[in-house]
């Protein structure tokens, strides 16, 4: 069944192309662009008993981006229809009338598709920053529309000058596969009083970073996924190359991005299982709910700052991400990289060093046994803990950062893999500590990432999927030990859909009831939303706070 999925996911060669808990500064919505509101009503008529020609457009339960009551200015970043793999180029020009330093900067994407076509994944890029990495759903043969916003104000330093852009959503249109991609792309600026944004936004250079001799904060961001229509688009399938399954892998399906500076280990963490919008051999899965983060791909953070003594010394650092478990000489991670600065305005130089570096060796244990079902059980984790200071014109300043990275998994699979499972679980957890004249600062950061699903084939070629997928995160600050802030977010998918294979469109009769609940709840206040379709129809929409 495995080549089975191949086919049905990403195919085409796909191109590299917070509320964010723990995972980054962002936070993103994704809403239906026929609707007026982020929250489009649920259906007041019965579904259909199958699935038809059209359905309803794109939503997720995911809050939206937050906009404050303040004189704004759009700007159109980029507007174009994707048929090839020939990448949008224009030129960005800083918007007048909010001036150059904004209370929140919001990037907004609209889309529309008709007929048949694949999921594609696709990035926008301003002055080679990467601000948003995305997919695309599949469309309906009557035609669909989507919208995808995201909080970009940490990237305002980009903003403030002229800059290239560039888009791509990699595509092909021939006579079988005929959605041409139309997208469009702005940027609303919101005026008022500024937030506190990276001094900086900087990219690498031909894999070295060179960072201003005055940093003193430094956090890289790398925009992982795994793609490019093979395995690595569903990694945690993989198996030894000794078990009989369709994707092989010699270390099994444990997978973790690393970060290095001048070879040296500087961070490390799992990857999100995401799964795109063809995924698990069944579409009718996502017409309407995407899975999580399928739309707005979040970036993995790592606090470089133990680092900065070593960065600030005014040469370039070769910087670069790895996966641990992909086969040697085998492709399918795209993994860009910003860094964002913060420097100190009163020191032309912060010097520093680093004074802690303790590395365990990655841990991974496939056990593979055979049988009328197989079995792979994976164990595998990670501890990392590195420290380094920065003399600063406030005082010495010391920055802890400790990382423990887990993962089981079981996977079971029939011969010719028409029955074929996964239950798997992934944490990442995460402490930063920072110590300065005041009391110590301290973020813990517990990442879970759970996916829990089968497919079966039958003998009269129905396919039937059922799948749970769920992102959570619990985030504590404390301040000289006191609790200071707290969150936990659980935003979770369910599905489980079928449809009859090897006959024409028309004639599969596929079903399929899917649900996303994304709660976040925390010293900020609650956030509660439920969805549910039937058969593309939208039936449920519910607000729990």
């Amino acid at each position: 069944m495995r080549s089975r999925i191949i086919m049905s996911m990403l195919t085409g060669g796909i191109l590299t192309v917070s509320l964010l808990l723990g995972a980054g500064p962002a936070s993103a919505t994704t809403s239906s662009a026929r609707s007026a509101s982020h929250a489009p009503s649920a259906a007041t008529v019965a579904p259909p008993d199958e699935f038809g020609t059209d359905w309803h457009d794109p939503v997720t339960a995911a809050p939206p981006v937050g906009r404050p009551n303040s004189r704004s200015c759009e700007v159109a970043l980029a507007e174009a229809q994707f048929r090839d793999f020939t990448p949008y180029r224009g030129t960005y020009t800083r918007p007048s009338g909010c001036g150059d330093h904004w209370s929140k900067v919001v990037l907004r994407l609209e889309g529309k598709v008709k007929g048949r076509q694949f999921d594609r994944l696709g990035y926008l890029r301003v002055g080679g920053v990467e601000i948003l990495r995305t997919s695309t759903p599949e469309p309906s043969p009557d035609g669909i529309e989507w919208s995808v916003e995201k909080d970009v104000t940490r990237y305002s330093e980009t903003f403030r000058q002229s800059r290239d852009v560039e888009m791509l959503i990699g595509n092909v249109v021939d006579d079988t596969y005929t959605g041409v991609i139309d997208v469009k792309a702005t940027l609303t600026f919101y005026a008022g009083r500024p937030a506190h944004t990276p001094d900086r936004v900087l990219t690498l250079q031909n894999g070295t970073l060179t960072t201003p001799r005055n940093s003193e904060r430094i956090v890289a961001e790398v925009y992982a996924t795994g793609s490019g229509g093979g395995c690595e688009e569903f990694w945690y399938l993989t198996v030894p190359d000794t078990a009989p399954y369709s994707c092989k892998a010699a270390g099994g399906p444990y997978r973790e991005v690393q970060i290095t500076v001048d070879g040296r280990l500087a961070g490390i963490a799992a990857p999100f299982p995401t799964v795109w919008t063809g995924g698990w051999s069944n579409p009718f899965l996502w017409y309407v709910i995407p899975g999580p983060r399928a739309f707005d791909v979040q970036p993995i953070t790592y606090d470089l700052t133990p680092f900065a003594g070593l960065l600030d010394d005014g040469r370039p650092h070769r910087v670069e991400v790895s996966v641990v478990g992909v086969p040697a000489g085998q492709t399918g991670w795209s993994t860009p990289v910003n860094v964002l600065v913060w420097q100190d305005a009163k020191s032309r130089h912060v010097t520093g060093g680093l004074t802690v570096h303790q590395v365990g060796d990655p841990v991974g244990s496939p056990v593979y046994t055979p049988g009328q079902e197989n079995r792979l059980d994976t164990q595998g984790g990670h501890r990392f803990t590195v420290a380094g200071y920065v003399d600063t014109s406030h005082g010495r300043v010391t920055t802890t950062v400790s990382r423990t990275l887990a993962n089981t998994s079981v996977h079971r699979w029939t011969e010719g893999e028409d029955q074929d499972g996964l239950d798997a679980t992934w944490t990442d957890d995460e402490t930063v500590t920072v110590q300065g004249a005041g009391p110590a600062r301290t973020t813990h950061t517990r990442r879970t990432y759970t996916m829990d699903g089968a497919t079966t084939i039958g003998t009269d070629g129905r396919l039937r999927t059922v799948l749970t997928l769920a992102d959570r995160a619990a985030v504590v600050e404390t301040h000289g030990g006191r609790r200071a802030a707290w969150s936990l977010l659980d935003d979770t998918y369910a599905g489980d859909a079928a449809y009859t294979t090897t006959v024409p469109r028309d004639q599969r009769h596929a079903v399929g009831t899917t649900s996303e609940r994304y709660r976040l709840y925390g010293s900020q206040g609650c956030y509660d939303r439920r969805l549910t379709t039937v058969q593309g129809v939208l039936t449920e929409n519910r607000d729990g706070c």
